[in-house]
């Protein structure tokens, strides 16, 4: 990761750690790269989600960029997979996404994907940081500005959005005519395109959490508050609910009972399914290292295969691209169906989850009842030095005891945190108590040898 960008784009608070200035300059750059330094005009999509701040930072985007000389088409309020899906698909060098996903509302970010509806390559990333620093020497004193005839288009584009819906829509292969639909949009990027698209599909559509207001998104809703949704669903008597997160690129699902299906359940059911419909390549799921040690024993007692991957949708996605799988994802809900996107999906994956469920005409409670979910405890260790941490013998020592303790009945990972000086210490094991000895077990090594400066839970 770099200095600016994650593994999700540049994200931070709006005006402060990331700033109107910052995205003109990313505007200018992605502007000049793909367009005039090749002798050519750019074409660039942008979308945005409902932050009060995503206005701010697409119009000084847009404005770095056609100064660039680039053509700028708006999507205005939309999905980040609809970017991904517009910009592969109708011939855009680059797209934007202006969201911070599921943080708060005065956080935001600049999300950058490539031709191919992918994150963007890390060596343009790369150049885009050191532009921002000013280290990088393009031309003599600054980019140029274009001018007269070549400086760039702005254009509204919500034909973009329509079809991406189309495309969605033409993709659910059953009507949902019967079915009684709960949508938690998260005051977000859905708001308006989940229930175009249920109605569409004849589902009897119920919507919550679809009335942005730029300070309410993902606030007490969506995929991170999945506790309204499952009332509403309760209450209602709905068959099945979906929460988005704030661009809707995430789903999490809420069954007739009430109960939560993370992205572990859902690689579940549909990788399940997929394989009775022959669609499973290589007869493997993609995971990462955090998926639930229940899901790995179900996937074994149904004859599936796996693969663990670091955490992070990125990772997942070059993992299926390398090895030509066609679903992965995480816990949190990022499901990736590389058959039909390059990117995770929220309103695709409410569309899979759909068709198994018509397909296999049992209440949604039934799909996910062979994956037993294993308690999980995670201990966040603040460290001094995370390298010399890890690398303590008594602390290997600790962690080979307790790997020898579960055995084939549950696991640990001990890992470090990429942002912050932590180490991570997760087990899953039969049961809480279990899990909270283990745990302590490995945070009490870090203490007893000096790594340990905080722990939290």
């Amino acid at each position: 990761m770099g200095k600016y960008f994650g593994t999700d784009g540049f994200r931070g608070e709006a005006n402060q750690s990331l700033s109107a200035e910052h995205a003109f300059k990313i505007g200018r750059f992605i502007g000049w790269y793909y367009g005039a330094a090749n002798g050519r005009k750019a074409k660039i999509v942008v979308g945005k989600d409902t932050r009060r701040s995503s206005y701010m930072f697409e119009y000084a985007l847009v404005s770095g960029a056609v100064a660039s000389g680039a053509d700028a088409y708006l999507l205005h309020v939309t999905t980040t997979p609809s970017v991904a899906y517009v910009a592969r698909r109708e011939d855009f060098d680059c797209g934007v996404m202006i969201s911070a996903s599921h943080n708060p509302y005065y956080d935001n970010g600049i999300k950058l994907i490539n031709s191919r509806g992918e994150k963007m390559e890390e060596e343009t990333i790369a150049l885009i940081e050191d532009y921002l620093d000013g280290v990088l020497s393009l031309t003599p004193g600054d980019l140029p500005l274009a001018g007269r005839e070549n400086i760039g288009r702005i254009v509204a584009y919500e034909e973009g959005r329509a079809r991406y819906l189309n495309y969605l829509a033409a993709l659910s292969v059953k009507s949902f005519k019967g079915f009684k639909v709960a949508l938690d949009c998260a005051n977000g990027s859905a708001w308006q395109l989940a229930r175009q698209l249920f109605e569409r599909l004849g589902a009897q559509t119920h919507v919550i959490n679809a009335a942005p207001d730029g300070t309410n998104i993902n606030r007490d809703c969506g995929s991170t508050h999945i506790e309204g949704l499952r009332n509403y669903v309760v209450k209602n008597h709905m068959d099945v609910g979906f929460a988005y997160d704030g661009d809707a690129d995430r789903c999490l699902c809420v069954d007739e009972k009430g109960q939560i299906l993370d992205g572990d359940l859902i690689l579940y059911i549909c990788g399940q399914y997929m394989k009775e419909q022959g669609r499973l390549r290589g007869n493997t799921i993609v995971t990462t290292i955090m998926s639930n040690f229940g899901l790995y024993k179900a996937l074994d007692a149904a004859g599936i295969g796996y693969a663990k991957t670091a955490v992070g949708d990125k990772y997942v996605y070059e993992h299926m691209r390398q090895h030509d799988h066609r679903i992965g994802g995480e816990q949190s809900g990022h499901i990736i169906f590389s058959e039909y996107a390059s990117t995770g999906d929220g309103l695709l994956t409410s569309l899979m989850v759909m068709e198994v469920l018509i397909a296999r005409g049992v209440p949604l409670s039934q799909l996910a009842s062979q994956v037993r979910v294993y308690p999980q405890v995670l201990s966040n260790v603040r460290v001094r030095n995370k390298a010399e941490a890890l690398a303590d013998a008594q602390v290997r020592a600790a962690v080979d005891a307790v790997s020898r303790q579960l055995g084939d009945t549950g696991r640990i990972l001990v890992r470090e945190s990429g942002t912050e000086p932590v180490v991570r210490v997760m087990v899953e094991a039969e049961s809480e108590a279990l899990c909270r000895q283990c745990v302590n077990r490995v945070v009490s090594a870090l203490e007893e040898n000096g790594h340990a400066v905080a722990r939290s839970e």
